[in-house]
Parts: C-alpha cells; sequence; structure tokens
C-alpha cells in the first residue's frame, strides 16, 4: 500500500512476496497505467511469469480502488486483518 497507485508501488509489492516468484505462473491486473512499465516487464519477464489482463472497461477487477481512507493507517490494518483471513481459508 502507499499514498501513490505507480509502478513504484507495484515493484514494491512484487518485492514482498514470500516465496519463489517462479512458482507464480500468472499475474492478472487491469489496464492501469501503472503497470505498463518497462520494470514490470522485465520483473514477469525475469521470473517468467505470465501476464493476463483484464478486458477493457470491466469495473469488476477495480474492486479495491473504490475503497476509499482518510490515511494509510487504518487501510494498512484492514487489509492486514483481510488477508490474514483469506489465507486462514
Amino acid at each position: 500500500m502507499g499514498p501513490n497507485k505507480d509502478v513504484s508501488l507495484v515493484a514494491r509489492a512484487l518485492s514482498f512476496i514470500q516465496g519463489d516468484l517462479r512458482d507464480i505462473p500468472l499475474f492478472h491486473t487491469d489496464r492501469g497505467s501503472e503497470f505498463k512499465y518497462q520494470l514490470i516487464d522485465e520483473t514477469l519477464a525475469a521470473f517468467q511469469i505470465g501476464r493476463s489482463l483484464s478486458m477493457k472497461g470491466c469495473p469488476y477487477d477495480n474492486f479495491f480502488s473504490q475503497i476509499k481512507f482518510d490515511s494509510l493507517e487504518p487501510l494498512t490494518l484492514e487489509f492486514s486483518d483481510y488477508v490474514n483471513w483469506f489465507n486462514k481459508l
């Protein structure tokens, strides 16, 4: 999470993945500009991760963009709770 939705946010998110990135078969994103950078392409290629893009104008891939918080702290807590819940399913 971060204050800006940009390529550095995506790169940081990829760097936080625990485990071998080569075990990830597919990277699915919407068509946002933050995913259209050479850094992302090179990272995916280096770890042989396939790319999947949502259909143009598909609102279902933008669920989290609709969540609004006044600061990153409550968002971080809520997201951490969600990830913890999801990983224990």
